[in-house]
């Protein structure tokens, strides 16, 4: 006998169905003809739950959002230092990107419905938050000798950004989530070893 799922369950596997479909196939050609027959549901069976299509991406750009939004809180409820803080912001917002590898895929969508656009808005305000947490770690960890003196905090903010922005390129084009954890701690590491003090020893002896 089929279980019938309370419509809170249905709607978290209508969104999760959204998001792998705009993965698999680009935001702009997922229908709800698509999501219904994922589903093994009827047209109609989607529409109680979200009258219009751009409903549903209304509720995955909340999703989004939140989830970037807690994992930059979760790094600064932390109470680690600034360096190993900086790392779990990093790393734990790779794997958001892992566990919603469409999320890109908006940012850069051209052909959008006005649904898509709130997804990008509310990513774009979320990664805002994110780029102020990053320049805040960086600048913590100045302050706490991780990193040399004289770097600055926005520069830093986007060079690690950068690191970011190259592993999700990469998982673009292959299409492997799996290379943001998989990549992302040896090249964040890598990144941040440029940013220690001996650095600024080391610059200071060649001046000499």
């Amino acid at each position: 006998m089929r279980i019938r799922k309370s419509a809170v369950d249905r709607k978290c596997e209508i969104e999760q169905t959204a998001l792998d479909l705009a993965f698999k196939i680009g935001p702009s050609q997922v229908s709800t003809g698509m999501i219904a027959k994922e589903l093994g549901l009827t047209q109609p069976a989607i529409y109680r739950h979200y009258p219009k299509k751009d409903d549903i991406w209304a509720a995955i750009a909340l999703h989004l959002g939140t989830r970037i939004d807690e994992n930059i809180a979760l790094s600064f409820a932390s109470g680690l230092a600034p360096l190993d803080r900086l790392k779990k912001l990093v790393l734990g917002h790779l794997h958001v990107v892992k566990e919603n590898p469409a999320l890109p895929d908006f940012m850069v969508l051209r052909d959008k419905t006005n649904g898509h656009i709130v997804v990008q808005d509310s990513i774009h305000d979320a990664m805002e938050a994110f780029r102020a947490a990053l320049v805040s770690n960086v600048k913590a960890a100045i302050g706490a000798g991780h990193f040399y003196s004289g770097l600055d905090e926005n520069d830093a903010a986007t060079l690690i950004f950068g690191v970011i922005q190259s592993l999700v390129l990469r998982m673009m084009v292959t299409r492997n989530p799996a290379i943001l954890m998989k990549d992302g701690p040896r090249l964040l590491d890598l990144q941040l070893a440029g940013f220690t003090p001996t650095r600024e020893t080391s610059r200071e002896a060649v001046s000499d």
